[in-house]
């Protein structure tokens, strides 16, 4: 809800005037006063801390906890459940300087309930009112230290007002006191009178400030009236009605009797008090309480009679309708109530309370677990019936107890009929079963609608029976659920939720807590949230669980179903952060992992049924937590476990204690002692880096290693590892950093970096005693667009600039690395060391030692005794759950990768422990082809071992994410157990060999899947570490039989090597992206006759590095098929002797070919084979995209592809697809094929089988197809939280993208139509995005490298069409171009085509011509690449 001038006016007067501004939220969607609030702010004017109370939580309590205070406010939209708890600290807060601003909307009911504890009430009907009123009231309060309430309408946009200036508020609450003429020195007393002419002081302030008239009552109409009508309401009077006067009343209290007096001349014989109050719950209104006991008082003669009256909808009020009221009072008794407008009946029904769209993802979780007989108590639906109270607790668990004891009725009923003798055997029989079944939700209903039939057949006239069809729709056993906030757990008491908890009945109870965890410590400190899950545990009657939808899907799921099955009051806490109904579900996921993973919201199960039984209870289901204490746990009872069997070896250890420190402290004093003569007349120089890529760390380690070398006393750390107070003690310090991001310090320099900023805030300067020097390293051409190139080296820049600013010394200025230069970051970096040295006086020392060499992936590969390391080792370590850097490098041969977790790294350092390890594995699979036995284990592995999710990557295998180090190898030896490996699915090796899925062509893809498994076991490593490691197999006779490896050698290859097996015309496996390429060729027979050869493409680039580029694959010429092991090893092993060994991003098959020369190559390749390749045949490519839903084989056998969006098989709200697959794979008698795009093909399916797969499709909508050409054709690999190369979002982010996207294609009906869009969150490529026809590589969080031009089939790579774009540029660049191809495209065009020849990007024709003519073509080329 926006806020109206009024609400605007009213909130900037108290957000000025004010020390504190407490605000309670609306139900709506938004408040209007936070609204406002928010907006001043962010503005300069920055004045009063505010405060939002969640909806319905106690504001009284927050208000005295401020009361000291010069002044306090409070705004709110008048709503009971707001209002009234403010009732029972009225008493206190009478005395106290604060405004109560209440905004209404039509009826003043819930707002009056205030006054009768207030000294005063002011009342406005206008914006300009409301704005002169807030300035009075806030001058009254603070003058006279007493409380105020200001009631006002919320108004329409359209009204004007006049504010006055910020400036003039402060001086205007200070400035003296002024008295109405003819008064007194101020009253002791409190009597109206007294306290009226306090009002009028403060009054007369505020017209001297906004030159307008403020009176109580505002009176015009006739001179000589015979009818006064006083009005509390908003209405507009401004008629001339003879004998009419009107009376608009703007002072509720203090209204003293003689004020009421002055307005009734005495002519009047009649007064008419018109109040705008529809739901007031006493008989007498409070206006008309005022005017009556005036009159009486008074005693006039003649006394005027007084009616009392309900103010309608003062819009749809003429004269006429005035002119009738008053006819109409001269002939009604004066008991009788008057109405003036549409009265309440005629007025629109009280609209439901919007729900954020966000809660969805637990009421939809309800409806599809209990559909049909799920019932929201306190549904918003009910609102229209039965008013605003139906939402309440109180209202909910009321219907509850009465549906329950409804339903006992029912169940006595049933046992009455059955003992009744004329019942029938077949109505007994449905009698007793149904009473055997009441409690469960499907068989009642079922047996129920039987037994309602029976009864109504029968025609029975017995009142049992008259009474069970009475109470028939409760048949069914309902699972019946109220749904609240966290605000119920701020007062557990007020809100209800005590009575649900205390009742013993069978209802559950969701309660939402949107409370984000990185905003938990902006709410006020002093208000406690209740934790409600030990509350209702001390109860020990009641069910509770605390869940996260967005962390364990699979957990929300149990713990609801065991509420539901629960026999009493069951509590779910249900944690769903969010702050706006705008916050992307992206966001929600991060909050909920950072919440859930520090412990902060743990999941859990209390079953007390359990306990009964004789179980444990409790059940901890937050998999980070349960890890972190069982670490706890092995490491407390790592010396009892050692003492138990063998008690000696606890005396051994105690014992050996002082012999063991004594030997300590002496090789601590030996090398103490060397180190500082070592360190005599050396000059100290320290060395700090922050790098995340490595580049910087390695420079810095370089620099280090140099200056011992010339005699220096050098140490080296990261950044982080120093604190601001031990860096001021050092004298010479070198910083060496890179840039992460959109110009910030990466994760191992930015506590320093934080630091230090929040020093140079405060002027502080600590290190003057320093003298410093910085290194910076960046890519200029990175952020190439002029407003974006700040962020270049900004990290390097900033450092510099801020150590200046505390008083360091610079002692060589800034040294400026850049990717672009000739020899890259080394061209500036070797202007700078010089310099360093000079400074030093260490420049003249001559360095006769050599310089260590760096260790590389060559030497670890090398070093590794055939990849083995020391894994075994670091798995047994368990003061860490990470291996050791070069080990991580191993593992990557195992199909391993050690990642940690993204979204909460930041937090976990703040906390001072290691990152969030866990580890990637990734499956061996040729082809993508697995049994429905092994798709059980890999649901089995992600759920024991992984994060509850498993992936299909590109690569058409399985993923697994979230696997900790103690879960590894049981992991894989899982995987192995169903015939499956991981070894060579990642590393220096051939990876998992891909081949095209064509369900249709079932002998031609039998032929090829034959061969691609025939290679990916010949091109095998054949060392034996693997299974030592993870299968326990040890070596035979020791050392007695060494590994060799004859086709890889000790150093293995450069880099990864990749085959794909393709089957025109379906170009799936994107073979020319791929090192090799085998392209099916099929003779006259319909026989696989060979492959026509593919080498040289390959997908990864690095940002701003042009010696990297993607590449298409060449063809090299025919082959067949029993040719075709023997090239996919020659070209390998061309690959190993000829590959760069020294620069691993040039390291690839793609570099030695364009190194090489094509023909070079190939001629290499040929010498090798012993035979030439034939001339390439013809083939016919016409998509890389996959062919979704049935179809039938040439074998008779039915295939169906089902979209999996980005290959994540996981379960979640209405999309349960992991439990379906689940379903499929227990009945399933053929296969399951993975795709090259991220989807899956259920294969073989038996006609006879047909009607039990679709079944299971259906209910779990795993045959949903009604998706747009665009999302069926995307793709987007893994990124954030767990990929540690990932520079911005893909897969989470995608499909967001695709959301608004897609509306585009639909504008201009291309809703069916195919567009190739990739996405990846680095460069190097792992969803193929250089061949999409639009994709997107990831720059930084939220911005993203543009490219357009993609081969619909995957025959071209695209070029760069933006460098830097975030999601608005996206959608503004994508709208018109959209728009226009579908417009002007010819017969069969597709995107990437069209946008080639509408001039929008020029083609690209070769890996090495990528960059060429990059940044858009004529007038659409980026200003930026231009210049």
């Amino acid at each position: 809800m926006s806020a109206s001038p009024s609400v605007s006016a009213v909130a900037r007067i108290a957000y000025l005037a004010s020390d504190v501004v407490v605000n309670s939220l609306s139900p709506a969607a938004s408040s209007p006063f936070q609204a406002a609030l928010n907006t001043l702010a962010s503005s300069s004017d920055s004045r009063a801390a505010v405060t939002n109370l969640p909806f319905g939580a106690d504001a009284g309590a927050t208000l005295l906890r401020h009361r000291s205070a010069r002044l306090l406010s409070y705004t709110a939209l008048a709503h009971p459940q707001v209002l009234n708890h403010l009732l029972l600290h009225l008493p206190e807060l009478s005395a106290t300087s604060t405004v109560f601003h209440v905004a209404v909307t039509s009826d003043l009911s819930d707002a009056l309930v205030l006054q009768s504890s207030l000294p005063f009430v002011l009342y406005s009907r206008t914006a300009q009112q409301a704005h002169d009123h807030a300035l009075l009231a806030s001058r009254l309060a603070f003058t006279e230290s007493t409380a105020v309430l200001h009631i006002f309408h919320v108004g329409s946009e359209s009204e004007g007002l006049k504010e006055v200036e910020a400036d003039r508020i402060a001086p205007f609450l200070f400035a003296e006191k002024q008295s109405p003429r003819g008064s007194e020195q101020k009253s002791t007393t409190t009597d109206s009178a007294a306290l009226l002419k306090t009002y009028q002081s403060a009054a007369l302030a505020t017209v001297a400030l906004v030159r307008r008239p403020l009176r109580p009552l505002f009176q015009h109409g006739a001179s000589e009236p015979h009818t006064v009508l006083f009005s509390l309401g908003q209405a507009n009077f401004s008629y001339d009605i003879e004998g009419v006067s009107f009376v608009d009343v703007a002072l509720l209290k203090p209204l003293p009797p003689q004020t009421i007096l002055n307005a009734i001349s005495p002519s009047v014989t009649r007064v008419i008090v018109l109040e705008q109050i529809h739901h007031w719950s006493m008989k007498w209104t409070p206006l008309y309480l005022e005017v009556v006991s005036a009159i009486q008082q008074a005693e006039l003669n003649p006394t005027p009679v007084v009616h009392s009256g309900i103010l309608g909808d003062a819009s749809a009020i003429t004269d006429s309708d005035v002119a009738e009221l008053v006819q109409k009072a001269a002939s009604e008794a004066p008991s009788t109530r008057l109405a003036l407008g549409p009265p309440p009946s005629t007025q629109t029904s009280t609209a439901a309370p919007h729900i954020p769209k966000h809660e969805a993802a637990y009421t939809k979780i309800l409806a599809s677990l209990f559909s049909g007989r799920l019932e929201i108590l306190n549904s918003p639906e009910l609102v229209s019936s039965q008013g605003e109270v139906a939402t309440t607790p109180e209202f909910a668990l009321g219907r509850a107890r009465g549906e329950l004891e409804e339903r006992e009725e029912l169940v006595d009923a049933v046992r009455e009929l059955l003992r009744d003798p004329n019942v029938t055997i077949e109505l007994h029989s449905l009698l007793s079963r149904w009473l055997g079944a009441k409690d469960d939700g499907v068989k009642s209903k079922q047996i129920g609608d039987e037994l309602a039939a029976a009864l109504e057949g029968e025609k029975l006239s017995s009142p049992a029976a008259q009474k069970i069809l009475i109470l028939r729709h409760l048949l069914p056993a309902r699972s019946r659920w109220i749904i609240g906030s966290d605000a119920w757990s701020y007062d557990l008491g007020a809100s209800g939720l005590h009575h649900a908890i205390a009742s013993r009945l069978n209802v559950n109870v969701l309660i939402l807590d949107t409370t984000p965890y990185t905003t938990r410590n902006s709410v006020d400190p002093t208000r406690r949230k209740q934790d409600v899950g030990l509350y209702a545990m001390n109860h020990g009657d009641v069910y509770v669980a605390s869940t996260a939808v967005y962390s364990s899907y699979a957990q929300v799921l149990q713990a609801i179903m065991d509420a539901d099955r629960y026999n009493g009051p069951s509590v779910v806490l249900a944690y769903l952060p969010y702050t706006t109904e705008q916050t992307p579900a992206l966001e929600i996921l991060k909050e909920t992992k950072l919440a859930v993973d520090s412990g902060y919201w743990p999941l859990y199960r209390w079953n007390p049924a359990k306990e009964r039984d004789g179980k444990e209870p409790f059940s901890l289901d937050s998999d980070f937590v349960k890890n972190e204490l069982q670490q706890f746990l092995d490491r407390q009872n790592h010396l009892s476990q050692l003492t138990r069997p063998k008690p000696e070896v606890a005396a051994e250890l105690v014992g050996s204690l002082g012999e063991n420190l004594k030997q300590a402290r002496k090789q601590r004093a030996q090398q103490s002692y060397n180190e500082l003569l070592t360190a005599i007349d050396a000059p100290p120089l320290t060395v700090l880096y922050a790098s995340d890529g490595g580049k910087a760390e390695k420079m810095a380690k370089r620099l280090a290693t140099r200056g011992k070398l010339r005699g220096l006393s050098t140490t080296v750390a990261t950044m982080d590892s120093i604190s601001v107070d031990d860096l001021a003690k050092e004298e010479m310090v070198v910083f060496v950093t890179s840039v992460a991001g959109q110009g910030e310090f990466p994760q191992n320099g930015r506590n320093l970096a934080k630091a230090l900023n929040a020093l140079a805030a405060r002027g502080e300067k600590p290190l003057t005693s320093v003298r410093y020097s910085v290194f910076g390293l960046g890519d200029s051409h990175y952020w190439p667009r002029p407003e974006d190139a700040h962020y270049y080296n900004k990290a390097g820049k900033d450092l510099d600039a801020r150590l200046a600013q505390l008083g360091a010394e610079r002692f060589v200025p800034l040294g400026l690395g850049d990717d672009q230069d000739a020899d890259g970051p080394e061209t500036g970096y070797k202007l700078w060391e010089p310099l360093v040295w000079k400074a030093l006086g260490v420049d003249a020392v001559e360095v006769t030692e050599k310089e260590p060499e760096p260790i590389t992936n060559e030497h670890i590969k090398v070093a590794s005794q055939y990849l083995r390391g020391t894994i075994a080792e670091g798995l047994e370590d368990n003061s860490t759950g990470a291996l050791a850097p070069s080990d991580t490098q191993l593992t990557k041969f195992h199909g391993i990768y050690q990642q940690d977790d993204r979204d909460i790294r930041d937090e976990r350092q703040a906390q001072g422990v290691e990152p969030a390890y866990s580890f990637m594995i990734r499956v061996r699979m040729p082809g993508g082809v697995c049994s429905p036995e092994q798709w059980l284990m890999m649901d089995q592995i992600a759920d024991e071992h992984g994060n509850g999710t498993f992936k299909i990557t590109t690569r058409q295998t399985f993923q697994f994410h979230g696997v900790i180090k103690r879960h590894l190898k049981s992991a894989i030896q899982d995987i192995n157990r169903v015939l499956l490996d991981t070894l060579a699915a990642c590393g220096d090796v051939n990876r998992n060999v891909i081949v095209s899925t064509v369900p249709n062509l079932s002998k031609l893809h039998r032929q090829a899947y034959e061969f691609a498994k025939r290679v990916s076991e010949h091109l095998l490593p054949r060392t034996t570490a693997y299974h030592e490691i993870w299968l326990d197999k040890k070596l035979v006779a020791g050392d007695a039989l060494k590994d060799v490896e004859p086709l890889y050698g000790e150093f293995y290859l450069p880099r990864k090597y990749k085959i794909a097996v393709a089957i025109p015309p379906n170009n799936d496996v994107d073979v020319f992206a791929n090192d090799v390429g085998f392209i099916a060729i099929v003779d006259k027979n319909g026989e696989l006759a060979g492959f026509n050869v593919t080498a040289g493409g390959g997908m990864g680039v690095t940002h701003g590095n042009k010696k990297t580029y993607p590449r298409t694959g060449d063809i090299l010429g025919f082959c067949t098929v029993a040719q075709g092991v023997d090239v996919a090893e020659k070209i390998m092993l061309v690959q190993r002797d000829n590959g760069n060994r020294v620069d691993r991003k040039n390291a690839r098959l793609k570099y030695t070919i364009d190194r090489m020369g094509l023909d070079n190559f190939k001629a290499e390749v040929e010498r090798r084979l012993g035979f030439q390749f034939q001339p390439a045949r013809p083939f016919t490519f016409d998509r890389n995209i996959d062919d979704f839903g049935w179809t039938t084989g040439e074998d008779g056998k039915h295939h169906f592809t089902c979209f999996v969006e980005n290959g994540r098989i996981q379960d979640e709200p209405e999309k349960d697809f992991k439990a379906g697959l689940r379903e499929i794979a227990k009945v399933h008698k053929g296969k399951f094929r993975l795709t090259a795009n991220q989807h899956l093909i259920i294969t073989d399916v038996a006609t006879e089988d047909l009607p039990t797969i679709k079944r299971i499709l259906a209910e779990y909508k795993l045959d949903n197809l009604s998706h747009s050409g665009l999302r069926l054709s995307s793709s987007a690999c893994v990124a954030f939280p767990t990929c540690g190369l990932a520079m911005a979002e893909s897969e989470r982010y995608l499909p967001i993208l695709i959301d608004k996207v897609e509306k585009i294609c639909e504008e201009n009906g291309l809703r069916n139509d195919s567009i190739v869009m990739r996405m990846t969150g680095c460069p190097n490529g792992c969803a193929r995005p250089y061949l999409g026809e639009i994709a997107f590589v990831g720059k930084a969080p939220g911005t993203y490298m543009m490219l357009l031009g993609g081969g619909y089939y995957g025959q071209r790579l695209n070029k760069i069409y933006r460098e830097t774009v975030t999601e608005p540029e996206i959608l503004a660049i994508l709208r018109p171009m959209i728009k226009r191809y579908a417009l002007e495209r010819h017969q069969g065009e597709h995107f990437g085509d069209f946008v080639i020849r509408a001039g929008y990007i020029a083609p690209t024709t070769s890996g090495k011509e990528w960059y060429d003519r990059m940044g858009g073509e004529g007038q659409y080329r980026d200003v930026a690449v231009a210049a």
